[in-house]
C-alpha cells in the first residue's frame, strides 16, 4: 500500500497555493524501481510529466555549449559522431565520484532551466517531475511534495538486467551511488510499493486522489 503523510502534504501544499503555476510533485526511485512505469500512470490521469532524465539526454545530445563543457571535462571520447558515447561516460563517471559530480554539475543547472521553461507552459493543478536522484542532490527543496517508488532489491536487479543489458556488479555499483530506500523514506511525503504493478496502479489513484483533494 502507499504510505503517505497526509499533514504534512497538505501544510506544503496549502503554503505553496499562491503559486500561479502548478504545483510540482518531485517523483524518484532507485534503478530498476519502475518510477518511469509510474510515471505513466500518472500521466493517464491527464498529470504532464517532465521526465528529468530523457530531457538530459536529448540536452547532452543538442545543447552546443553543454557538449563543450562535457568533453572539456572527459575528453573528445564523450562524444562519437556528434551523440554522447554512454559506454565511455558510465565507465568514467560511475567509477569516479569526483567525476559524476562535477558531470552533475555541468548537466543539472541546464536541467533546470529546460524544466522552467516547460513548466511555464502548464497550467494543470500539479505536475509530476520525474527524477532519479532527487534527494541525492537537494532537489526535493525545488518540490511542493515528492513521490518515492520502492521495490524490493531483487526485482530492481532483475528489471534493470533485463532493459539494459548490464551484469549484477554493474547495476550493484550504480546503487551505491544512490540512498538507500529507508533514507529516503524518511524525507519522501508519500512510498508508492512497486513490487506488484496491480498492487501500484492503486496506489497511484489514491496518491493521484490525495494530491487533488490538497491543492
Amino acid at each position: 500500500m502507499a504510505s503517505s503523510k497526509p499533514n504534512s502534504v497538505i501544510k506544503k501544499l496549502i503554503m505553496s497555493s499562491s503559486k500561479i503555476s502548478p504545483k510540482v510533485i518531485g517523483l524518484t526511485g532507485g534503478i530498476g524501481s519502475g518510477k518511469s512505469t509510474i510515471a505513466r500512470e500518472f500521466a493517464a490521469l491527464g498529470v504532464p510529466v517532465y521526465h528529468s532524465d530523457d530531457r538530459a539526454k536529448y540536452l547532452m545530445n543538442s545543447d552546443e555549449e553543454l557538449k563543450q563543457q562535457l568533453m572539456a571535462l572527459l575528453g573528445p571520447e564523450t562524444y562519437r559522431e556528434g551523440l554522447l558515447n554512454t559506454g565511455f561516460v558510465a565507465k568514467h563517471i560511475f567509477a569516479d565520484p569526483a567525476a559524476l559530480k562535477s558531470w552533475n554539475k555541468l548537466v543539472h543547472p541546464a536541467v533546470a532551466l529546460d524544466f522552467a521553461q516547460w513548466l511555464s507552459d502548464q497550467d494543470s493543478p500539479y505536475v509530476l517531475k520525474e527524477v532519479a536522484i532527487l534527494f541525492e542532490t537537494g532537489g526535493e527543496t525545488q518540490c511542493d511534495a515528492v513521490v518515492l517508488v520502492t521495490a524490493l532489491k531483487g526485482q530492481r536487479l532483475a528489471r534493470v538486467m533485463a532493459r539494459d543489458g548490464t551484469t549484477k556488479p554493474q547495476i550493484d555499483q550504480r546503487m551505491d551511488l544512490q540512498w538507500s530506500d529507508d533514507v529516503k523514506k524518511e524525507k519522501a511525503d508519500f512510498v508508492i510499493e512497486n513490487n506488484d504493478l496491480a498492487l501500484a496502479l492503486k496506489q497511484v489513484t489514491n496518491v493521484h486522489k490525495a494530491l487533488m483533494e490538497a491543492r
